[in-house]
């Protein structure tokens, strides 16, 4: 197999292999990394759905990562996809109505995130060793909620890396907050900032273009590299879900091989779509692609006018992890429908970083014919809880809600009735106030933590270990600062 090279997408000449695309992140003239060529799947899909999931994720992931070799590959994927996973099937499929619900939240910290930052510790130490890097790596992150605990869960106690992670202090969940403050290990630091996710994204994104910082750093003995979506290392590990739950339709008698899917993704920073879209171009029969927007909709924004604008108010929601009015990882689809022209692609981020917004041309919009975008308020999020609840005893966590929504809204509208997989992104239990709200069974004399027991009654469903774990754990990350202060809170870390 040829190596495939990935490259920046404001700069061609940019070129990396997988392992240092995976060490670096971000590019260093801001751009992500792109592979060269998108690879076609080898195998039929009948081939493939008689695989194991850790079997299925190598033979996608082979395509992907050229200049690993199969020990190293495979033995990053056991390490990942094995006793930290509640269930055999690492993503399990739940039917409830007419759809079905791709179980994404099965890790460690019960939520989709966790699929790819189970094995990204082990892909960016495997990539050190192959590229001689003695350098300690510091992972640098910011995150809307779930990125955060599924990154310090994977990289705590990986000797040659310490990982900070920043997050809006007011604008995650009281479980999402605790679990991440509760989180152990000396080479971890969780900081609260005084700002959204957006802020904090962008506080990040300018500490890797910051040469000087970098430079001092350097001195010291580390580098920077990053865990967010942004990272090719966190993108690849999603496409082999796609694949898995089409595989698990076919075996399951669901479909026939080579019938299309619809598939329906609530969407933040882009990436797990992303990831749906490049196993559609590798040959996977997806025939829609339902992006699902909370009451930040620039994205339904964007589908519908073709227009990106993050000039708008920001909106706090019960879908923290979507609560993003810059989606990073949009710029890899941009580019594709640019005609992979770096040149043009660079000039939009400039002016989306410097007036906040950009149009694509006609000719691009055409090549979103596969998308279909829309949103839920926060009401239609709370009563589609409900109603699955009611339909079918199946509870679902907001950001699921947001686009099992949106899917009803795409059926009303075309009539579409193709079989659908929901990526339900989220366990309830991180979310237990707005759940109980939507069904009626809430308690406000009880805290979030003490509504999980009253949620395990609802659910029929054990209450996950990562919640248990949290109720008695001391709170080990009180830091917190102002968005102007970040970068000092990354050198007082690393002195």
């Amino acid at each position: 197999m040829s190596e495939l090279m990935y490259i920046s997408t404001r700069d061609k000449s940019i070129q990396k292999t997988a392992s240092q695309a995976i060490l670096q992140g971000l590019s260093p003239d801001g751009g992500l990394f792109v592979p060269q060529a998108l690879p076609r799947m080898d195998k039929s899909i009948s081939e493939l759905s008689k695989l194991s999931y850790q079997d299925l994720a190598y033979e996608v992931m082979k395509l992907f990562l050229t200049d690993f070799t199969e020990d190293e590959l495979r033995g990053c994927i056991s390490a990942a996809y094995g006793s930290g996973f509640d269930s055999s099937k690492i993503a399990p499929l739940h039917k409830a109505g007419s759809a079905y619900y791709l179980e994404l939240f099965h890790g460690k910290t019960i939520a989709f995130k966790d699929m790819a930052l189970s094995i990204l510790p082990h892909l960016m130490t495997t990539s050190a060793k192959k590229n001689g890097l003695t350098d300690e790596i510091v992972i640098l992150t910011a995150t809307s909620g779930d990125t955060g605990k599924a990154a310090l869960s994977g990289f705590a106690g990986v000797p040659g890396t310490r990982i900070i992670v920043f997050y809006p202090k007011d604008g995650v969940s009281d479980i999402q907050k605790l679990q991440m403050v509760t989180q152990e290990g000396d080479n971890t630091l969780v900081v609260g900032i005084d700002g959204n996710f957006d802020q904090a994204q962008t506080g990040v994104k300018m500490m890797f273009s910051d040469d000087s910082l970098k430079s001092d750093l350097k001195k010291s003995g580390f580098v920077f590299s990053s865990a967010n979506s942004i990272n090719i290392g966190r993108l690849v590990p999603q496409i082999v879900y796609y694949f898995w739950s089409y595989c698990q339709l076919l075996s399951g008698g669901k479909i026939s091989d080579g019938d299309s899917i619809n598939v329906t993704v609530p969407t933040g920073n882009f990436g797990n779509i992303l990831a749906a879209f490049y196993a559609k171009q590798m040959g996977l029969p997806i025939a829609k692609l339902i992006c699902a927007s909370n009451e930040n909709k620039v994205l339904y924004d964007f589908f519908t006018t073709g227009d990106y604008d993050k000039n708008r108010e920001f909106t706090l929601t019960s879908s923290p992890s979507m609560d993003i009015l810059i989606s990073s990882n949009l710029e890899r689809l941009i580019y594709f429908i640019a005609g992979e022209d770096d040149a043009a692609n660079r000039g939009l981020m400039e002016s989306l970083s410097t007036k906040g917004i950009y149009s694509i041309t006609p000719s691009m919009k055409e090549k979103l014919v596969d998308f279909y975008g829309n949103f839920a308020t926060e009401a239609e999020t709370k009563e589609e809880i409900r109603r699955v609840f009611e339909d079918s005893g199946y509870i679902i966590d907001p950001h699921t809600a947001v686009a099992s929504s949106v899917y009803e809204k795409y059926k009303k509208e075309t009539g579409d009735e193709t079989i659908t997989v929901i990526a339900s992104t989220a366990s309830p239990y991180k979310f237990t106030r707005t759940v109980m709200q939507a069904i009626g069974r809430d308690d406000a004399s009880k805290s979030d933590i003490e509504l999980t027991d009253d949620l395990k009654i609802a659910s029929g469903v054990s209450v996950p270990a990562a919640i248990e774990e949290i109720k008695s754990a001391p709170v080990r990350h009180t830091t917190l600062c102002s968005v102007d202060g970040m970068e000092q809170v990354v050198r007082d870390f690393l002195a």
